[in-house]
């Protein structure tokens, strides 16, 4: 057969996979109904791993790589569960980057809901107001975000994902307002922090608030036509308003990594990342035997900070993420014999590896 003729077979091929899946989605779309008339959660993780064998068992006949196929049947089941009205709560007003976060994370179809603070967010998620929360967990430029780890060492919630998001700042304003007339600019205090050198050419009063969106929101509320917000290109499309300029961030490479957050983990995919936190007893080596343990089982470090207890002065938890799964062989011996350097330690869960941000 020829190549075009091969190539002609595959455009079919992938017609009728689009069309099942297609399918598929509207079936699941039905389920959904029939669960929010029966009062049942979205989220069936028993469901899901039911699913995932027999369709691993079906790619093992076929000869077709099961953790492939895996990845592929996770991202359907993602697209699934929001047409079903799976909900994932946020900090911020529309437009945020924490719901830019949630929508690269699940599609462009996902149910998003704002909260106020990120506490509120995680009490969502643990009071089953919404199955997702997602909250940013460090900045490549500004570092870690402590409010999110205090949380998460708090609660009961586990990561059961990660993504990222590649941040471009735009100076947002009311129709009809110019840049020579801006005299205050509103944002999130990392913003403002992030645009500082083309911010101090302006000599404009900075306005600290919660959140990026909600500046641009409370702009045009208030008919405020001598200030601007510095927020995304999305805000500014949600609320209607003018960009004046785009890309005032000083370092292009300004990226946020976010936490998924919910009930439970992520089940392994064979491309996981573990998140820990723990406090080491006070004897000499305590920390190194621990990494040292890593490195023997050969398992990759890629984050860790130490942070204040906030039990007494001096004392610290670390916040440790390396590759693989607590559910791996190694991972599982290296978390268990942490428990004879360490005097405290929470899994604080397993996920698959994020897309980069620029991917």
């Amino acid at each position: 057969m020829k190549l075009e003729e091969l190539r002609q077979k595959i455009d079919s091929v992938d017609d009728d996979i689009v069309r099942l899946i297609a399918w598929r989605v509207k079936l699941a779309e039905q389920v959904g109904k029939e669960k929010k008339k029966q009062g049942q959660q979205i989220e069936d993780r028993q469901r899901e791993e039911r699913i995932l064998g027999h369709i691993k068992k079906v790619a093992g006949t076929e000869g077709i790589n099961q953790t492939d196929i895996e990845g592929i049947y996770r991202q359907i089941f993602t697209i699934a569960k929001s047409i079903q009205g799976a909900i994932v709560a946020f900090q911020g007003e529309l437009g945020a980057y924490s719901e830019e976060a949630a929508v690269r994370f699940f599609g462009a179809e996902v149910q998003v809901k704002p909260y106020e603070g990120l506490g509120d967010v995680f009490k969502a998620v643990e009071q089953g107001e919404a199955q997702y929360g997602i909250a940013p967990i460090e900045n490549s430029l500004e570092g870690s975000i402590s409010r999110t780890y205090d949380l998460l060492l708090d609660s009961s919630l586990k990561v059961c994902g990660e993504t990222e998001l590649k941040v471009s700042h735009c100076l947002i304003a009311n129709p009809g307002a110019t840049l020579g007339s801006i005299k205050r600019i509103y944002s999130h205090p990392q913003a403002l922090g992030q645009a500082q050198a083309f911010i101090k050419h302006l000599n404009c009063e900075l306005m600290p608030t919660y959140d990026t969106a909600g500046s641009v929101k409370m702009i045009k509320e208030r008919r405020i036509m001598d200030g601007a917000a510095i927020a995304s290109t999305r805000a500014a499309e949600i609320y209607q308003m003018n960009i004046i300029t785009c890309s005032i961030e000083d370092n292009p490479n300004n990226i946020t990594r976010f936490f998924v957050l919910a009930k439970e983990d992520a089940p392994p995919t064979g491309n996981d990342k573990t998140s820990v936190v723990f406090s080491v007893k006070h004897k000499p080596g305590a920390l190194f035997h621990f990494l040292r343990e890593l490195t023997e089982k050969n398992i990759n470090l890629t984050k860790i900070e130490s942070r204040p207890t906030r039990q007494k002065p001096w004392d610290y938890n670390f916040y440790l993420d390396f590759e693989g799964h607590r559910l791996d062989r190694a991972a599982a011996e290296a978390i268990k014999n942490l428990g004879d350097y360490a005097t405290f330690i929470k899994v604080l869960g397993s996920y698959p590896k994020a897309r980069r941000a620029a991917e």
